[in-house]
């Protein structure tokens, strides 16, 4: 294996479960809904192209998505004042780096978006390549972010594997042809995700090594 590509949101920080209890507490105080964590989570990993049609399917159309969101990014920075890394991210950074792996990140978010994170959780310097939805035409659940990054890497798909905490992002990587790994996070738990290579709770329980060992064994990594 030559290359990994991480997702970003959900992914290396959890962004998303902190993204649904701000959602969750806006649409309850605006219009006493309680947000459904399942339908929620089919939006996850994609763009307000697939959130917003949630929005009004379950208010009507009359609900006004961009205030929705205004609201609920308050109550998201009010949250994450302090990102944190998930679990075992940096051990698994330190060992792409020290198996002369190329690193890359492939995210449905802006660049703007992803490059403060990654700055502010210094761990920038890691990647090679970093795509957003500011770099194609269209994002997850369409391979084109994916087809994109491997092209920018040099790789080809089995020379490389994704690590995915979403159903759109599953769903764009293996219509890329790599294999994927999935690591959900509190939202995206109870998926019910299909055709992945492998699935962690978290990239602390094991180590990349191992992990690729155990995709070799399968005949996943040639």
């Amino acid at each position: 294996m030559k290359g990994v590509i991480f997702d970003f949101d959900g992914l290396i920080v959890d962004t998303e479960t902190t993204w649904y209890e701000a959602f969750k507490e806006v649409f309850w105080e605006s219009h006493q809904i309680s947000l459904d964590l399942e339908g929620y989570s089919q939006c996850i990993g994609t763009g307000n192209d697939v959130l917003y049609p949630y929005f009004r399917e379950i208010t009507g159309d009359s609900v006004n998505c961009e205030l929705i969101e205004e609201y609920a990014t308050l109550r998201y920075e009010e949250k994450m004042k302090v990102p944190v890394l998930r679990e075992g991210v940096k051990e698994y950074l330190d060992a792409a780096k020290q198996k002369n792996m190329k690193i890359a990140l492939a995210s449905s978010s802006s660049k703007q978006w992803v490059h403060t994170y990654l700055k502010r959780l210094n761990i920038i310097d890691y990647f090679e390549v970093i795509n957003t939805k500011d770099d194609v035409s269209k994002i997850k659940p369409d391979p084109e972010l994916y087809h994109k990054t491997l092209m920018d890497l040099g790789l080809s798909p089995k020379e490389t594997i994704v690590f995915e905490d979403s159903l759109n992002g599953l769903s764009a990587a293996k219509k890329a042809g790599i294999r994927c790994i999935i690591v959900p996070n509190n939202v995206t738990r109870n998926l019910k995700f299909e055709n992945f290579d492998d699935r962690i709770d978290s990239m602390a329980e094991i180590t990349l090594s191992e992990l690729l060992k155990n995709l070799e064994r399968k005949g996943a990594v040639t």
